[in-house]
């Protein structure tokens, strides 16, 4: 059955680099698209970011455009999300997520980042 199992959460200072990663198995990682997610405390489910099956394009939420970059490598069976210029509202759990914006088919745990001074 399908795994995600997302690491690389912590506590960071505003202005902060994390780096997330998700091992996947259970299905043929490098045919799906994959995103990222988060749900701030009190907050509903949040796209963060897709990146297509082959790497070939990638989204950004506006809220995270040209601070966080989301990548891929098809050979580990790994997704990442670099983040940088952390601020206090990127506080939340993050999800490893199978599927596209639209389309959520699974998910991880989720890796908790909190951004504080």
């Amino acid at each position: 059955q399908v795994q995600l199992v997302e690491s690389g959460g912590g506590l960071a200072q505003p202005g902060g680099s994390l780096r997330l990663s998700c091992a996947a198995s259970g299905f043929t990682f490098s045919r799906d698209d994959m995103t990222w997610a988060r749900q701030a405390p009190g907050k509903g489910l949040e796209w963060v970011s897709t990146i297509y099956f082959d790497g070939s394009d990638t989204y950004y939420a506006d809220s995270v455009k040209g601070r966080f970059t989301i990548a891929r490598d098809n050979a580990k069976n790994t997704l990442y999300l670099q983040m940088n210029s952390l601020k206090t509202e990127d506080t939340a759990l993050y999800y490893c997520v199978l599927g596209g914006r639209m389309s959520f088919r699974s998910w991880g745990q989720g890796t908790q980042v909190t951004v504080s001074s």
